[in-house]
């Protein structure tokens, strides 16, 4: 058990979904970065992602984008990314962390070498978006040996044939992408995202948690009455990248998780 199926098994005990934020470390600088994260679990978030700054960015779309410009030009790196999570966990040993990013700076780092200082600062999770089911060898087998979870991606294009493949060594759950493009993008229709959820759930044992596109209360509520979960992440970057102050960004981010608490339909 990690702490990301502990986390799933009060909410299903609970009868709730998931609200799962998602932070870029050190944006736009460390302290006000691990403020903000240190503040989640009591504006409601049962799962930080957080993400890992790189370069090029590709699945996500400019808040992001920005977010992961200013965090790098702020000095932040994978071992500062880990410093935070761990910073964190000096406090706080229940919420997961899921760390997403891409695989280049890991591969930089070294696999074996990111992977024990991952679990050491307290990582649950990872997602790598640039890593295909094809290359599992590279990080998610690995990862999976060391006691953290690798989520991998499902889209509106993962059709019945590669479905197998993306489920075949996903743990932790299923993050559903609800739109095609990049985050921040179109916004999430829950009467198109249902089937497809239902899809996956199908195929898999895993809680189904959708991301992209959810910007709202309303729209966090929509997504998890038909998901174990709602994922949001480019509105609260982007009310960072705009200079609201921690207190105003939790609050925000405590108007999405009581929206999202509808619990999963029946």
């Amino acid at each position: 058990m990690t702490r990301i199926s502990d986390a799933f098994a009060r909410l299903q005990a609970a009868k709730s979904s998931a609200f799962i934020a998602y932070i870029m470390a050190g944006d736009p600088d460390f302290e006000t970065s691990l403020e903000i994260v240190k503040g989640l679990p009591a504006a409601g978030v049962d799962i930080i992602e957080l993400g890992l700054p790189f370069t090029d960015p590709m699945a996500d779309g400019p808040a992001i984008q920005l977010a992961a410009t200013r965090a790098l030009e702020g000095g932040m790196t994978l071992q500062r990314t880990l410093d935070l999570a761990a910073q964190f966990r000096q406090d706080d040993q229940t919420t997961p962390i899921v760390l997403m990013g891409y695989f280049n700076p890991i591969h930089a780092h070294g696999v074996p070498a990111f992977l024990q200082a991952a679990k050491a600062a307290g990582i649950d999770g990872l997602i790598v978006v640039d890593l295909p089911p094809e290359e599992d060898d590279e990080l998610c087998l690995p990862a999976r040996a060391a006691g953290l979870d690798f989520i991998r991606l499902a889209t509106p294009t993962t059709d019945a044939t590669r479905l197998p493949a993306v489920l075949s060594n996903t743990s932790g759950f299923v993050y559903y992408v609800s739109i095609t493009g990049i985050t921040g993008a179109a916004e999430a229709d829950a009467t198109a995202v249902a089937p497809e959820v239902a899809r996956i759930k199908a195929a898999t044992d895993l809680p189904v948690c959708v991301g992209f596109g959810i910007k709202t209360p309303k729209g966090a509520g929509d997504i998890a009455r038909i998901a174990d979960g709602a994922v949001i992440g480019s509105a609260i970057v982007s009310r960072i990248g705009a200079g609201e102050a921690p207190d105003t960004v939790l609050a925000f981010v405590r108007s999405l998780a009581e929206g999202a608490k509808p619990g999963p339909a029946a």
